[in-house]
């Protein structure tokens, strides 16, 4: 029996079929989560989006603890009583079926990762196939860490902020759900691409686009960009920047010490 072709040796049509194979088991993958997150509609809802909106949230619980133990009651978020609101009559049904759908894209998040790489690898060199083994693990378990850091952090002290705002008493926030998803979606989602810089260096690095003198050049901008987002996505608290801007600033550090183990091993390999 014949061998398969290698990529290489496939012509377009071959290459766009391949890769319509990868999409389509990447989209069956979407939607089998997708049909479990619609039937646990209760769990989905419920626990988990609407909880970072409640004082019960357990995030919040411990930070009214630790607002207590400081003395910065800016921290306690015991006070939340946001108003959630549909105003549209296929309103709810439709944020159901989209929520169920961004489900089952996270979930399903690592898989798709592992068919991008299944399509790209055979078009690699075997060293650089061997520098970048492990890519698709680290990558998902830094995607996952980021949706939970904001999810468990940066969203409760959004909504605080966001949801108890107001230019005058005689104003009341009642705030539409489709407006209230889209923020903790578009937190949480955002937050988990942002720690997808370490693997973005590591790359940049190895292509020559990036080096760590770079990076240590640009930390000044850096720091002020981190501190700049803390800011915004934070109550009117000191406090409460600090906590959100050192594990950004932390990730950068990190990115740094990346890229200097790439160059150098670029280097080595440059010079044998």
């Amino acid at each position: 029996m014949a061998k398969k072709k290698n990529k290489e040796e496939m012509t377009f049509w071959e290459h766009l079929e391949e890769l319509r194979w990868h999409i389509l088991r990447s989209v069956v993958a979407i939607m089998l989560f997708t049909i479990l997150a619609f039937f646990g509609r209760e769990i989905l809802f419920d626990d988990i989006l609407l909880g970072p909106s409640t004082p019960e949230f357990i995030v919040n619980r411990w930070l009214c603890q630790l607002a207590e133990l400081i003395k910065s009651p800016g921290l306690c978020m015991d006070q939340l009583n946001i108003k959630i609101i549909n105003i549209t009559l296929s309103g709810q049904f439709m944020v159901h079926m989209y929520m169920s759908l961004m489900f089952g894209v996270v979930m399903a998040f690592p898989y798709i990762l592992w068919e991008i790489w299944r399509f790209v690898k055979p078009a690699l060199l075997p060293v650089e196939q061997a520098n970048s083994r492990g890519a698709v693990l680290v990558a998902t378990i830094l995607f996952y860490v980021g949706v939970l850091f904001s999810y468990f952090l940066i969203v409760p002290l959004t909504i605080n902020f966001l949801g108890t705002y107001q230019v005058s008493a005689a104003v009341e926030n009642t705030i539409a759900l489709r407006s209230y998803i889209n923020t903790v979606i578009s937190l949480s989602f955002a937050v988990g691409i942002v720690f997808e810089l370490p693997i973005v260096v590591f790359f940049l690095t190895r292509i020559g686009v990036l080096s760590p003198s770079i990076m240590k050049k640009g930390r000044r901008i850096a720091l002020v960009i981190i501190l700049g987002v803390a800011a915004l996505i934070t109550p009117a608290d000191i406090f409460s920047m600090i906590m959100v801007a050192i594990p950004l600033y932390v990730l950068y550090e990190l990115s740094i010490g990346i890229s200097k183990r790439v160059y150098r091993r670029k280097q080595k390999s440059l010079s044998e």
